[in-house]
């Protein structure tokens, strides 16, 4: 079995084993490649990947400036809503203030015009009542010349004495009531 592989190693090619010819041509064809790849695809690749990286970079920058840009939008977006609410918080208060200032004038009107109708109703009720005095006055002296000119039998007519003498006698009730109802209002 020995001589069989030293027999076929003489003669005949080895496969595993390449030829030195292949060897140098195939160092030459690597070194080629690799020449050209280091002087075209190399720097494309370079210059590639370092387009690739600014635009990264430029997006990472962009949206950095864009995140920026949006916390101070925020930042002053709760400023002005913050204002906003002081503003309105302001203008209720303002708006009770006024409420209650009117409230307290439509207050100080009623009261002033419920005076004024009272005071106008008193005026109309004494005006009234003299009236009713004097013509119950007139009415009540009519009738007393009258009786008194039944029970004398003689006429009262004369305008002057039957004045006079109404005038006496009204004053006189007048004078016998008013003690009479202040009692009444004590007890």
């Amino acid at each position: 079995m020995k001589t069989q592989m030293l027999l076929a190693a003489e003669g005949e090619h080895n496969p595993i084993i390449p030829e030195p010819a292949e060897i140098v041509v195939g160092l030459i064809a690597f070194l080629l490649l690799l020449f050209v790849l280091w002087k075209y695809a190399v720097p494309r690749f370079e210059k590639i990947y370092a387009e690739r990286s600014e635009r990264i970079e430029g997006g990472i920058a962009k949206a950095e400036a864009a995140q920026a840009e949006a916390q101070r939008t925020l930042e002053q977006y709760k400023s002005q809503l913050a204002e906003a609410r002081a503003e309105a918080a302001r203008i209720r208060d303002d708006a009770r203030a006024e409420g209650q200032q009117i409230l307290e004038e439509m207050r100080t009107q009623a009261q002033t015009e419920s005076e004024r109708i009272i005071n106008q109703g008193q005026t109309q009720l004494a005006h009234q009542r003299a009236q009713i005095v004097a013509e119950l006055r007139s009415d009540l002296g009519r009738q007393a010349v009258e009786l008194a000119g039944r029970i004398v039998g003689e006429s009262l007519e004369d305008e002057a004495r039957r004045r006079g003498t109404v005038d006496r006698f009204l004053d006189e009730l007048e004078a016998t009531s008013a003690p009479a109802s202040s009692e009444s209002a004590k007890a």
